[in-house]
């Protein structure tokens, strides 16, 4: 009879999450990880079948799941337009800017880290960036029906670069956490937009 779990899943992912997010994949050992879980190896790997691997995978997804959406906050709403797009950029430089933010998104680390070589933590990548994607386009559009950008903008093609810009914003963030330099980098994305 196999002994029950003596400890719960999602507390175990959100410590591995967090040791990731503070590490990476690489740098993060499966010593650290027991230790941060406080899951010895053997029951790690049974509640996780592929290990270290398998375990990195699902903190992305649940990353995805519970952090995501409080940083895309009013961006994700239907009736979201410019100002909840300016809102989402003004809150990463307000992240990155604190002493916390340094460590930037788990999900852009894992794709600078990780993406070229590891399929499935691209996929959880992809997933993010599409759905950052679909709100920006539709608050765009939102904005073009509102006057609030050029008429003849075109939101899918707008939310591309504005994907891109974040993305850059991030990475640019975790190296040079200057606010000039970080605002000038906003500034400039929301300036094509006019």
């Amino acid at each position: 009879m196999a002994r029950p779990r003596e400890f719960d899943p999602d507390t175990v992912l959100d410590r591995a999450m967090l040791r990731f997010w503070e590490r990476g994949y690489r740098a993060t050992s499966v010593e650290e990880l027991v230790k941060a879980t406080g899951v010895r190896p053997g029951s790690l790997y049974g509640a996780f079948p592929g290990g270290k691997h398998a375990l990195f995978v699902k903190s992305l997804e649940r990353y995805a799941a519970l952090v995501v959406p409080q940083k895309l906050g009013e961006l994700a709403a239907a009736s979201a337009s410019l100002p909840e797009v300016r809102g989402y950029f003004d809150g990463l430089v307000a992240d990155l800017l604190s002493p916390q933010g340094r460590q930037g998104c788990l999900l852009v680390n894992a794709a600078i880290e990780d993406a070229a070589e590891d399929d499935e933590a691209a996929a959880v990548v992809r997933g993010h960036h599409a759905r950052l994607e679909r709100c920006m386009a539709a608050a765009l559009g939102n904005a073009v029906r509102r006057g609030e950008v050029r008429a003849d903008l075109d939101p899918g093609l707008a939310a591309k670069m504005l994907l891109a810009s974040c993305q850059g914003l991030m990475v640019i963030g975790k190296a040079n956490p200057d606010g000039v330099v970080l605002r000038a980098v906003v500034d400039g994305a929301f300036a094509a937009l006019a």
